[in-house]
């Protein structure tokens, strides 16, 4: 096994390495430090979780220490990019961290706050700058940031950054920058825009890949819960009858859709919050802080607020709604199962969504196992995300649930399963009475630690 000392690390980063319990570096650790320590270009591609910001951090900063100046006024000597600013915060946090034994001047530049404490504190320069595209371009454009000196550009986390329409942002941003600088590359996919943006801003690049891309950790067992989407709400709460369902990272499409699985929760006495995009920066940190520190069992979040989620002791990921774009699957499970632990995602699929498990399992490559056991399972819908002829709707019988309280989603077509005008809550028939109860099979198992190792 190899050891943080012997890929070359200055003494100070060892000992903050060892403060911190990190004695071995990961895979994407192990590969990258030693080239980015020679100030080579270079391409990564790794799964979120791990540990890509140690990949970039850790030599960044014996650089800096090595080649001691003072920054410019106005002006940053790294710069950072990431795509929201909960990963900012986490990225600003690890080179604070590493970095306990140096004399660097930090800072963070992203939206949702003042610009004013941004602006005082750029005024005398920074060693190192994380920021978000947009709030950094504002600053630019307003004099208060220059980039005429940078000697290392970090794009991490960069298909998202596309995702999100950051791309001619980034172009903006670079065309600013001397060429003479070193330029490092993090994605967890390689679609063809992310080819091309590595090909306009890497020289003679170095590509460390650790696993093909959009492919899902290892570690993580993945379900999927074929379920009518008017019962999903019932499974939701269901699940969180399981002890072992310690603390779950719960994923909707919207913002809205986030607030109102949110509060379901908090009504059905299981502490919860949600972050997104319409919430001010300050409620966002205070929801991922209670998530943290274990205040609340679950945070509901949309894929964009996610970013940035690093967090010890996710047990599951739970798809409430799988996404439309399958790479985000991939950076949705991968807040579980970090730096060497087990996780667990269970994915709920109604009617609606075969087709976005399709396309998951096509990026994946694999496919997703069918949980059979829990109360609610659909068998009419899992047969068209097997690919066979949807199969006569099944007539359910079930006590009207408390605990889901909210209106069921108006549906094309004739009711199924009880009379027209009736809720359909859904559990499956063929049981005798005094046997719906919650399986034990539904994946709702505790996730067991692994070695520790330093964390992106």
């Amino acid at each position: 096994m190899t050891l943080f000392s012997e890929i070359g690390l200055a003494d100070p980063l060892l000992k903050a390495l060892e403060a911190e319990g990190y004695t071995s570096p990961t895979p994407i650790q192990e590969q990258s430090i030693p080239h980015l320590l020679e100030g080579r270009d270079m391409l990564g591609l790794a799964q979120t979780g791990t540990g890509k910001t140690a990949s970039f951090a850790l030599p960044i900063l014996q650089r800096l220490d090595m080649n001691k100046q003072r920054a410019m006024p106005k002006s940053t000597r790294v710069l950072v990019l990431t795509p929201t600013r909960e990963l900012a915060v986490q990225v600003g946090q690890s080179f604070k961290t590493y970095g306990c034994h140096y004399r660097l001047r930090h800072a963070l530049v992203f939206g949702g706050v003042g610009m004013v404490p941004q602006i005082k504190t750029m005024a005398g320069g920074v060693d190192i700058l994380v920021a978000t595209p947009g709030r950094l371009l504002d600053l630019m454009n307003q004099g208060a940031i220059r980039l005429d000196s940078v000697e290392v550009l970090v794009l991490d986390e960069a298909d998202r950054m596309l995702d999100m329409g950051f791309i001619l942002p980034i172009r903006k941003i670079v065309a600013c920058m001397p060429k003479s600088r070193q330029t490092v590359l993090f994605s967890a996919t390689m679609p063809d825009s992310i080819v091309g943006l590595a090909n306009s801003v890497l020289h003679q690049p170095v590509r460390v890949e650790i696993t093909p891309a959009a492919t899902t950790v290892d570690k993580i067992d993945q379900k999927v819960m074929f379920v009518d989407r008017e019962n999903k709400r019932s499974l939701l709460t269901e699940m969180f009858a399981c002890k072992t369902v310690e603390r779950a990272l719960i994923f909707t499409r919207t913002k809205h859709g986030a607030n109102r699985v949110a509060e379901l929760l908090e009504k059905a006495g299981i502490p919860s919050d949600a972050i997104h995009g319409n919430k001010s920066q300050g409620a966002r940190q205070k929801a991922l802080n209670d998530f943290k520190d274990g205040r609340i069992r679950a945070l509901v979040a949309t894929d964009i607020a996610a970013r940035g989620i690093d967090v010890d002791g996710i047990t599951h990921v739970i798809n409430f709604e799988l996404p439309n774009e399958p790479e985000s699957y991939v950076h949705r499970i991968g807040r579980t199962a970090r730096a060497g632990a087990s996780g667990i995602a269970l994915s709920m699929c109604d009617a609606d969504e075969v087709s976005y498990l399709r396309q998951i399992e096509k990026t994946i490559r694999q496919a997703v196992p069918v949980d059979f056991e829990h109360a609610y399972h659909a068998p009419h819908i899992m047969s068209r995300g097997a690919g066979g002829k949807p199969k006569p709707p099944v007539r359910h019988q079930r006590a009207p649930q408390p605990l889901d309280t909210y209106p069921q989603q108006a549906r094309g077509g004739k009711p199924h399963g009880e009379a027209a005008g009736r809720r359909d809550a859904g559990k499956p028939s063929g049981r005798p009475a005094g046997q719906q109860t919650r399986s034990g099979n539904t994946g709702f198992r505790g996730a067991s630690s692994g070695t520790r190792a330093a964390r992106g």
